[in-house]
């Protein structure tokens, strides 16, 4: 006799998620086979899952045809700096926020939001005229400051609300027991925040790492990131799925890494501002 019971938990519940899950990492799993499979085997009538002779030779022309260690170095100390110096200026202007109450606090939390809400493209052409007037075309310091104009704007916003979620008795207690304000932060605030925080540099993280617009125009041949190293491989008449989908598996594994380790921080620092008081 069927249980209805757990007929109905399985349809109502498993399936769904079972799906949703299929749906969501049947892409990568599909890139990955089609990583594996040599170039004439994708060209081929009958459909196969997969590969009937898996090889490594798309990753080996990826690293000795297309230097895409050069790439992956470029991404990520872009991405990195991005995050450190969004980290720098973030933290001690949400903290400010959260914590003080001046004039036009309000107005400017709300900008910060607001700038998030047009395209990124609005900064194109201001930033390619500022970049060749300073002299920092093609350079990392170029795609920094780029990416810092829309990702620190949207991380205060963000980070503002995990500072709220502190109860502002442990920052007087601090002060009480002899810390300044600012040892107060560091001290006592900032390692209750660090999930928060975490989290606010993974975002910034992966959006420089993620970003194609601002790095196709700002660079060119000395610095160029993932995402121009990928479009490259799309030719007019012919793209080289082997070596693209091979580049995309490589793209995405440092982000999966990064979140096998911090997972629990970053899980633990997007709930913390949910919850206020």
């Amino acid at each position: 006799m069927i249980d209805t019971r757990a007929l109905k938990r399985f349809l109502t519940l498993y399936l769904p998620v079972l799906l949703i899950v299929i749906f969501a990492i049947g892409p990568y799993i599909w890139i990955f086979i089609s990583s594996v499979t040599m170039e004439k085997e994708l060209y081929r009538p009958d459909f196969r899952f997969f590969p009937e002779h898996p090889t490594t030779d798309n990753y080996i022309r990826l690293f000795s045809k297309l230097n895409f260690a050069d790439n992956m170095i470029d991404s990520l100390v872009v991405a990195l700096l991005t995050a450190l110096a969004g980290l720098f200026l973030t933290v001690p202007a949400s903290y400010s926020f959260s914590r003080f109450n001046f004039r036009g606090r309000k107005i400017l939390l709300m900008q910060f939001l607001v700038i998030n809400m047009f395209p990124i493209m609005l900064l194109i052409i201001p930033l390619f005229v500022m970049m060749k007037v300073l002299g920092l075309m093609d350079t990392y310091a170029a795609l920094i400051i780029a990416y810092s104009t829309f990702t620190i704007p949207f991380s205060t916003w963000m980070l503002t609300s995990f500072f709220n979620a502190i109860p502002v008795d442990l920052d007087k207690a601090a002060q009480i027991d002899g810390c300044s304000r600012i040892g107060a932060m560091l001290r006592v605030v900032l390692p209750v925040a660090m999930p928060g925080v975490f989290s606010t540099g993974i975002y910034i993280f992966i959006t420089a790492w993620n970003e194609y617009l601002y790095a196709a125009i700002l660079t060119n041949s000395d610095v160029r990131t993932i995402p121009i190293a990928l479009q490259n491989m799309i030719g007019e008449y012919q793209i080289e799925w082997g070596l693209l989908t091979a580049g995309g598996v490589l793209s995405a594994l440092p982000v999966i890494i990064l979140f096998f380790f911090i997972q629990k921080q970053l899980i633990s620092g997007m709930t913390a501002g949910a919850v206020k008081g």
